[in-house]
């Protein structure tokens, strides 16, 4: 693997580092200010909504420019909201973000918001990346690490976080990220990266450089199958809203908050180590079929991982799902960066994302409500605790429990019709046959 790319991976840790820590110090110190639920779930709707809906556009501007311009840029545009957020806490009104329900705090939410948003395009930007620098026969050992540099960035800021909003609340949090994203901008200057970009001859008119929805999803039906995956992967995420929205309710039922920290700090080594196999042996001839596995065993983890109130059996679980998750990543962006042109990347990667992540909040909105009235009863005086309850246990932590099951055992089953679908076969068929996009480079020049 190229040293560039090396480079881009680590500024692409300490940007999602810093974005990442905003975003957590910003729902800690938004709860501790107002004591507020409402306000903490608003900053966790708005980052899913903004992710989906941001989507689109990203990978436009990414298959339409030079993908070091664009993290730049990116880390530009965080600057800026973060400048404008901090001469807010500086001439904060007396109270001002007391109030859960004032203007003034959530425009200084959406603000923040926008500047962490402003990150995700690296995540569109990487992958294609990944394609340009790296073979075709290691690209898969190079997305493992970009599964690892994702997590490692996610679960560490919460640690950091806390210990930022503890000691010096927004301003301290703030000021850091504003040092830490000038320091990512500044370093990808020293950066160089060989795109192959071609420029238009003179006179010729450059292509229009649109969202182009439209053109994007005919790019994804023209390969058998990928819509299959994409829609795989939304499902997946549609089950793994339950774990954003139920995961910490359960794990603080078992132990305190800090034991619960302090486990996901341990925890987040499963991502690493993760890493770090993925870079060495890869993920086989048919990362599809990679995919699929990893599922069938995170699922199977889900139907037994809480099936009685251990923690150590819910760390184990825990585990498992965090060793195995920069596996499913990986493979979705290997088989992607294989079967689909490198100048539609951007916008194949952004459509993903968005369709994608717009199935989390949708379950964490809908399993809140109806675990707390439905299962949650159901297990702690209905006729869940009349027929299981003499071996599964009663009460609302059980309850919570049950949901993770449902959960496991329903992915196992659609995981199992998907090993076994035709839109499986034909994709695995057209990830062995499609060339690599270095061969196609060489046949034709790039076209936006």
């Amino acid at each position: 693997m190229s040293n560039p790319f090396h480079q881009i991976l680590g500024n692409n840790l300490v940007a999602n580092i810093t974005n990442f820590t905003v975003w957590f110090a910003l729902t800690f110190w938004v709860y501790i200010e107002t004591q507020s639920v409402f306000a903490t779930g608003m900053i966790a709707g708005i980052y899913l909504v903004f992710t989906a809906a941001f989507g689109f556009w990203f990978g436009s501007i990414v298959d339409h420019n030079a993908k070091k311009l664009v993290m730049q840029g990116s880390s530009l545009v965080s600057l800026v909201f973060y400048v404008i957020s901090l001469v807010m806490v500086l001439l904060e009104p007396e109270g001002a973000f007391t109030n859960p329900y004032g203007p003034y705090l959530w425009a200084f939410v959406f603000l923040i918001m926008l500047g962490v948003i402003a990150g995700n395009i690296r995540a569109i930007a990487l992958p294609t990346l990944v394609t340009i620098l790296i073979p075709e026969d290691s690209r898969d050992k190079a997305n493992g690490l970009v599964g690892m540099v994702g997590g490692i960035g996610f679960l560490t800021t919460s640690v950091i976080s806390g210990f930022l909003v503890a000691w010096g609340g927004m301003l301290a949090t703030l000021l850091l990220a504003i040092v830490l994203t000038l320091a990512a901008f500044a370093h990808l200057f020293i950066v160089h990266i060989d795109e192959g970009r071609v420029a238009p001859e003179p006179g010729e008119p450059e292509a229009p450089k649109n969202v182009d929805i439209k053109g994007t999803i005919a790019v994804i039906a023209a390969v058998p199958g990928l819509f299959a995956l994409i829609f795989f992967a939304t499902f997946n995420n549609f089950l793994g809203g339950i774990f954003m929205a139920l995961l910490d309710a359960y794990g603080l039922s078992l132990v305190s908050v800090q034991v619960w920290g302090l486990t996901f700090g341990v925890l987040s080594t499963a991502f690493i180590l993760s890493g770090i196999i993925i870079a060495r042996t890869g993920l086989g001839k048919n990362p599809l079929r990679t995919l699929l596995l990893v599922n069938l065993i995170t699922w199977s983890v889900c139907c037994v991982f809480t099936i009685q109130p251990s923690f150590w059996l819910l760390a184990a679980g825990c585990f498992v799902w965090m060793l195995l998750g920069p596996y499913a990543e990986a493979a979705e962006h290997t088989t992607l960066q294989k079967v689909v042109p490198l100048e539609r990347q951007g916008r194949v990667f952004g459509f993903a994302q968005s369709i994608e992540q717009a199935a989390s909040p949708l379950t964490a909105f809908l399993i809140g409500p109806l675990t707390q009235f439905v299962v949650i009863p159901f297990m702690t005086d209905g006729a869940g605790a009349d027929a299981i309850g003499g071996w599964f246990g009663t009460g609302p932590a059980r309850g919570i429990a049950l949901v993770f099951t449902i959960a496991g055992v329903v992915g196992v089953i659609v995981t199992i019709l998907a090993l076994n679908s035709r839109q499986y076969r034909d994709l695995s068929a057209a990830y062995a046959s499609a060339p690599d996009n270095d061969e196609k480079a060489a046949e034709t020049s790039p076209a936006a």
